[in-house]
């Protein structure tokens, strides 16, 4: 019980509290005497609230250029995730942190950023959750041998591997998916098969092939954005059922003038010339020779065989500049209209003339709408080449084809394109290398060394990202583009579009011999750059996290204009950091149990099947790395191979591991199958392996890669990586569900042998 002082006390100290509030003319209650909103007050008044926000506020011009970058990390995380729960899930948290943000953040610059970003970062992750949904249509559970009729959608000429490839409508019957794609040998295609056509055909059809490495080329997501559900080689002759029927003529005639322009221009030159010349002028790429095509992404001169923005721009800029100097010519034309709309104009059908002619693939069309918004911008008297521009046709891209993100060629094409306006667009930059009154030599040494700096610095923002998809970077390749570049624009391009206007008339003989040494002149400057020692850095598959810090990075030191952009060295170094302690794997296992390689401590790989020149041999060696042949395991001094298995011992670890790899589809007998599992860390096999065969360690044989994908290990840490890991379970995949666990811990090697 309290006391009567107590009570005393407290009803003069609440008296006293009434008078003051009072006093201060608010008259509120006890409750309320309490400022609301205290966290944000608290927020406000740190010093590093206070600096981003000043930074922010001196940065807001630049803050439009993250919102493709927001979008691109919502599309990012709905491929990590792979889950539409975890998709649900990270929507939902990011537009509840969106809401919460705005309502404390009481209209301050943070609050917004904050707020818009994860608004973009929940947008990309649901409009390609859509994107996925709208294109979903049935795989192929299993291969199959089937003769089959199909409507001919798209007929693509390779003549580098002298066959057609043929995009079939199946029509959603004879049990096959809605559309395939099958391989015809040259010899059996006709100029029948074009779009429209009905026909028949006997084929062995497979489903896209999954990536058989961690961190592999995956066909299996390519082919569910294209809606391809199988696809496979022709067996037997092809059947006509029905002619194509007669489009509009511009419709019906744009493929095959396409491929007769493409026929025209290899007959012109020959070789490697022809080739690539028919590549700038139409598009196609089959003529190519794999070993000519080698050598330009070697010398990093690979830009060059895609209808990108270079091409594009030379095209837009050669037909606005010619349409200006020649309307300038007649005053009378010139005082009465505007002659950079009527140019703008023009240049604008040539560029949806050049991508329609070039097969409209979507590195084109980004280079369109990039060249179309320069335009507009030219047009309404706005500064044409900036960031924003590019932020804008990212962002439009994103929208439409928001799957292209993780592709190499989205992100290697606006890499480019903001390492160089980033650089020109620098104070510093700009005063170097604006023109002056000097010299001639001054001159032409200061556009050379211009030249040479946008090269290396398009270098360096483009070999993390070379790294990652295709394992290997030029390093020749910043001085290689300062001859192939300008070679490329303002040589052959003119000499081979001249070329095409003279054949009108016959004329064109001359200049076609021009063009083609040229070309000849390109070739050999990419197999000399190819071939120098040390013209490629190699490098096994990347981490996610070093690719993530790099990419981070350098959008950091692009985007933001003040000096705090130089903060982005720091995930920079990080990623860089990553990516030299990694450790690559010890041991590669395909997705079919099939192949194997093993990596030494020289570094070197030796395989169990060396086929020379196959797909699956030069993916290993990409992914393991290695830059030249791999081994054969049989000739490898720790192995002992005979016609049904190899097994191989490996130190690491400060332990011995066993390896045995079967290779024959023969039967082993069941007990000495047995006790060569129970000797073994690791067995690997293309079939199912009986239950007797217990390994201290992985039994990788098909049920375990049916569920799992290929797998890497690393000896020293003992980690296992698999491709379920690295891509995650999408509707693409055809991963088996598991009963059981499928990977466990390694026991402790016996230390007496003699002991079971």
């Amino acid at each position: 019980m309290q006391s009567s002082f107590d009570l005393d006390s407290s009803d003069a100290a609440h008296e006293n509290l009434h008078k003051a509030s009072i006093a201060d003319g608010d008259g509120k209650a006890l409750s309320m005497l309490f400022r609301a909103r205290q966290l944000p007050e608290y927020l406000r008044n740190l010093q590093i609230f206070s600096q981003l926000e000043f930074q922010l506020e001196k940065e807001r011009d630049q803050l439009p250029l993250w919102a493709p970058v927001g979008f691109g990390l919502g599309i990012t995380g709905w491929f990590l995730l792979a889950d539409s729960h975890l998709w649900i899930a990270f929507m939902a948290l990011c537009a509840g942190v969106a809401v919460f943000v705005k309502l404390i953040g009481q209209g301050t610059r943070v609050s917004s950023v904050v707020f818009w970003f994860l608004l973009f970062l929940a947008t990309g992750c649901a409009i390609m959750w859509l994107r996925s949904w709208s294109v979903a249509a049935p795989i192929l559970e299993r291969p199959t041998v089937t003769s089959f009729y199909g409507e001919i959608e798209k007929t693509e000429v390779v003549s580098a591997r002298d066959m057609v490839r043929l995009t079939l409508d199946t029509h959603e019957k004879q049990g096959l998916p809605p559309r395939v794609r099958v391989n015809v040998p040259i010899d059996k295609a006709n100029a029948d098969l074009r779009a429209g056509a009905v026909i028949q055909l006997r084929a062995r059809l497979m489903p896209p092939a999954m990536a058989s490495l961690p961190g592999a080329y995956d066909f299996s997501r390519r082919a569910w954005f294209m809606g391809l559900g199988a696809s496979g080689q022709l067996l037997g002759d092809i059947e006509i059922v029905q002619p194509a029927k007669p489009l509009w003529a511009p419709i019906s005639t744009l493929p095959e003038y396409r491929q007769r322009l493409s026929n025209h221009v290899q007959s012109q030159m020959d070789g490697g010339a022809g080739a690539i010349g028919a590549t700038l002028a139409t598009g196609d790429r089959g003529a190519i020779k794999d070993e000519d095509a080698e050598a330009m992404r070697r010398s990093g001169l690979a830009h060059l065989l895609s209808i990108s923005g270079l091409h594009v721009t030379a095209v837009v800029g050669a037909v606005y500049l010619l349409i200006m100097r020649l309307l300038a010519l007649f005053p009378h034309l010139a005082l009465r209209f505007r002659l950079p709309l009527v140019a703008a104009s023009c240049a604008a059908v040539a560029a949806l003339s050049y991508t329609l002619l070039t097969g409209a693939q979507v590195p084109t069309i980004r280079a369109c709408i990039a060249a179309l918004l320069v335009l507009i911008a030219l047009i309404i008297g706005r500064s044409a080449i900036t960031l924003r521009m590019v932020a804008a046709g990212a962002l439009l891209v994103l929208l439409l084809w928001p799957e292209s993100l993780v592709g190499p060629s989205f992100q290697l094409s606006f890499a480019a394109v903001t390492a160089i306006i980033a650089l020109h667009t620098h104070p510093k930059v700009q005063s170097l290398f604006a023109r002056r009154d000097e010299g001639i030599g001054k001159r032409f040494g200061r556009a050379i060394f211009a030249l040479f700096l946008t090269g290396l610095v398009v270098e360096l923002a483009l070999m993390p990202i070379a790294l990652f998809h295709f394992h290997k970077a030029g390093i020749y390749g910043a001085l290689a583009n300062i001859v192939a570049i300008p070679l490329t624009t303002f040589v052959i391009m003119p000499l081979e579009a001249l070329a095409l206007l003279l054949d009108t008339v016959g004329l064109g003989a001359p200049i076609w011999w021009i063009c083609e040494k040229a070309l000849n002149s390109l070739l050999i400057l990419a197999h000399y750059v190819s071939s120098s020692p040390g013209s490629v850095t190699m490098l096994p598959t990347m981490p996610l996290a070093a690719f993530g810090f790099l990419i981070f990075g350098g959008l950091w030191l692009a985007l933001w204009t003040r000096r705090w952009r130089i903060w982005g060295l720091v995930p920079i170094f990080c990623g860089t950091l990553i990516l030299v302690t990694n450790r690559p794997p010890d041991l590669y296992i395909s997705g079919d149990g099939r192949h194997v390689g093993i990596r030494n401590a020289a570094g070197d790989l030796a395989m169990l099947r060396t086929s020379k020149g196959g797909f699956m041999h030069d993916m290993l060696l990409e992914n393991a790395g290695v830059d030249g042949e791999a081994l054969a395991l049989d000739d490898w001094h720790n192995a002992q191979c005979n016609a049904d298995s190899c097994t191989v011992t490996i130190e690491a670890s400060d332990r011995n591991w066993t390896i045995v790899a079967m290779r024959s589809s023969y039967y082993i007998p069941a007990l000495a199958l047995s006790a060569a599992c129970r000797r073994a860390d690791i067995v690997i096999s293309e079939r199912r392996l009986p239950a007797s065969c217990q390994p201290r360690w992985i039994k990788a044989d098909r049920p375990l890669l049916q569920q799992v994908g290929g797998m890497t290990i690393d000896f020293e840490s003992q980690y296992v990586g698999t491709v379920l890991n690295r891509s995650g379970s999408h509707a693409w995949t055809r991963f088996a569900d598991p009963d059981k666990p499928a990977l466990k811990r390694p026991r402790p090697e016996n230390p007496d042998p003699k002991k079971p």
